[in-house]
């Protein structure tokens, strides 16, 4: 088995493309993730896979709550690249954005996004380069866009024609 036939392997595994958003001290910010699933069901619970160079995951340790967002099919690549290609220690995310605060304090991002999921972390994993954050879903709001459709990891690769940044889940 070679590194290659790996890679080739992983890619067939199905991922969804999503926005994890945090807050903590006033401080926001906000990225692009491929790795949220369903854990349980009764009661929900999530779990997220973040990079542990990210900002993003500087505040989710801190405040201990997330919140994803599944990106719909209609989010173009400037959109995604605000959240995907640009870190939030020298980058405004939210500069210009319209985002409200959901329960938990976490900026909830409407535009190109079907839902809203906020999570308090009950547990992590240390996984290597990122961590799973794991917890019950403590609000959740469908914000209804037509056509409600998810945007896939393999629509992004090959419609919108993005490439994974360095530092990404799957590449």
């Amino acid at each position: 088995m070679t590194d290659k036939e790996i890679l080739e392997g992983l890619g067939f595994i199905t991922y969804g493309l999503y926005i994890v958003t945090s807050s903590y001290e006033g401080k926001d910010n906000a990225m692009i993730v491929n790795t949220v699933f369903q854990v349980t069901a009764e009661p929900a619970r999530v779990a997220i896979s973040v990079n542990k160079e990210s900002l993003t995951h500087e505040l989710i340790s801190q405040s201990r709550v997330f919140a994803a967002m599944p990106l719909a099919q209609t989010a173009d690549l400037p959109f995604i690249g605000r959240f995907g290609f640009r870190t939030g220690r020298n980058f405004d995310k939210f500069a210009g954005l319209e985002f409200t605060r959901g329960r938990l304090g976490c900026p909830l991002i409407k535009q190109h996004t079907l839902s809203s999921l906020e999570v308090k972390v009950e547990q992590t994993v240390d996984v290597g380069t990122h961590t799973l954050f794991i917890g019950p879903v403590q609000d959740a709001v469908c914000f209804h866009l037509e056509p409600a459709v998810p945007m896939t990891y393999e629509y992004y690769h090959t419609v919108i024609k993005g490439k994974a940044p360095k530092g990404a889940t799957h590449s």
